[in-house]
């Protein structure tokens, strides 16, 4: 069933998206003196529990506005640029001895850790009261996801998951779309990544090697069950394992299906089955899979299925009904440079941009770009490299199949568009229903200081990781697992049931 556009809005944000969307929407503009905490116009102090990687750029953006004051990370090596960087914040290496030691210092602090350690650090910094940015997957498990976001009720601290897609001018877009009815009833969605760019699907348990004088182990560990430092494991590859990480199903499924998360309301799946997959491993998530995640009718709207593809590196992935010779998910690169240069406004963007018809504009051949020279790189450096450079192949992308059509997005939620790509010609998007975000990270120190709810705070992201975190579990067995969500039971596997909560490691309980 089709409702006109207003009717069809209203019920999609009114009911169906209750739990996809905050209350208040996303980046409303209240009185932040009325509602209380710091004034917009005083900078927050940051800690951040991570400091290299990708903790490296979510401190820098921040860091455009607010304090850093303290940096927590148990590798000195990979943290070395970031402590350079903000000489003046102090450094530890267990964030726990920060969080007692900066409590009266400090109003908010940043996630950027490995996953299997998110919830245990988020968990103790909310404890104390203070705010929280976690970087994606949110958790590790199910049961992870559902203590974080009781966590973030009972201690009305401000949230916001490292999904930065959820905050693109193309996710709402999206959204917008399928709520005018353009392309009808959505039964199908698919969604695939080149990921993996680490190992995965490896049979043998990885060698054993000397601890580096610059990386305290046990505390990287953590949580996990403790097992012998290996060079496998740093500094990206822990993602491919199941004690570390949630491989590319949780590192990308955050991204590249946050518009169908927000655009269909998808709550909790019925069922979720991993229906194929290449390299099986006791160790290691598969070398390449897909999952299919079985969602039931929610409000007006029929039942629908998530098929999600990684290790996908073809230049033009197809699927069933796509039409032929279609551009899908990501443009080129090369197209990527015009169509951005339409973007309005620009500070609305995070990642990517918005389709215009700029795409249809005939492209000039731009010279190569000459490298500089690299220095020569050591054996595991090249390993390293190699897997890096997968990134390049193939796209990342969304693909919803309605009965009236279909569009498609890029890895963020950016370049959203009608298929056939000839039908955005003369295609103007529906009035903006959805209010825009002013940025991630904006978002969330707004929601700091009082403003309201960040785009994916934990009421959004929570809901959203658990069917994700479901899917890297029925991957990790093989298997289908049927889902009782008001019970946070799997009926058809006790097996998968014993793993919906994690293995904590004594001295790290979660309280």
């Amino acid at each position: 069933m089709i409702f006109d556009k207003v009717t069809r809005r209203h019920f999609f944000f009114g009911g169906l998206l209750a739990g996809a969307v905050p209350l208040a929407g996303f980046g409303s503009e209240p009185s932040l003196k009325a509602l209380g905490y710091k004034s917009p116009n005083e900078k927050l102090n940051i800690a951040s529990i991570g400091a290299g990687g990708k903790a490296s750029s979510d401190i820098d953006a921040c860091a455009e506005t607010e304090n850093i004051v303290a940096l927590c990370d148990v590798d000195d090596k990979r943290a070395a640029k970031t402590y350079d960087k903000y000489p003046h914040a102090t450094r530890y290496k267990d964030f726990r001895v920060m969080l007692d030691k900066e409590a009266g210092n400090i109003d908010a602090v940043i996630v950027a850790i490995p996953d299997h350690m998110h919830a245990s650090a988020a968990l103790q910094a909310m404890q104390r009261g203070k705010h929280v940015y976690v970087q994606k997957p949110l958790a590790h498990t199910v049961w992870e996801c559902r203590e974080l976001l009781k966590a973030a009720e009972k201690y009305g601290v401000a949230t916001q998951m490292g999904n930065q897609g959820y905050s693109n001018e193309g996710t709402r877009q999206c959204a917008e779309m399928v709520w005018s009815g353009v392309i009808g009833n959505v039964t199908e969605v698919h969604a695939w990544t080149n990921r993996p760019a680490w190992p995965q699907g490896l049979t043998d348990v990885p060698a054993s090697s000397p601890v580096p004088g610059w990386l305290d182990w046990d505390l990287w560990q953590g949580v996990a069950k403790e097992r012998p430092y290996s060079d496998d494991y740093l500094p990206f590859t822990w993602r491919g394992f199941y004690d570390y990480g949630s491989g590319a199903l949780g590192d990308m499924a955050c991204h590249i299906l946050g518009a169908p998360n927000m655009a269909l309301g998808l709550l909790s799946p019925s069922a979720v089955e991993c229906i194929s997959q290449e390299g099986k491993s006791s160790e290691y998530f598969p070398a390449k899979s897909v999952v299919r995640f079985e969602f039931p009718a929610r409000g007006g709207l029929p039942p629908v299925n998530v098929y999600w593809y990684d290790a996908m590196r073809e230049d033009q992935p197809t699927f069933p009904k796509a039409p032929a010779n279609e551009m899908l998910g990501d443009l080129p690169r090369s197209r990527r440079g015009i169509a951005a240069s339409g973007l309005k406004p620009k500070e609305r963007q995070i990642q990517g941009g918005v389709f215009t018809e700029e795409f249809f504009t005939p492209l000039p051949t731009p010279p190569p770009t000459p490298r500089p020279p690299q220095r020569p790189m050591d054996a595991r450096e090249r390993k390293n490299a190699e897997w890096i450079g997968l990134i390049g192949k193939g796209t990342n992308g969304s693909l919803l199949v309605g009965d009236k059509g279909m569009i498609t997005t890029g890895t963020y939620g950016e370049w959203t568009r009608l298929l056939p790509v000839q039908k955005m010609r003369d295609y103007e998007f529906p009035p903006e229903f959805l209010p825009r975000s002013p940025g991630h990270y904006r978002d969330w120190i707004r929601a700091c200081k009082g403003g309201v709810p960040a785009c994916s705070n934990f009421s959004v992201s929570a809901p959203f990781t658990e069917w994700i975190a479901l899917g890297a579990l029925a991957t990790k067995l093989n298997t289908r697992l049927e889902w009782d969500c008001n019970a946070m039971r799997i009926t058809n596997s006790e097996e998968a049931n014993a793993l919906l909560k994690p293995f904590v490691r004594k001295g790290w309980e979660l309280a």
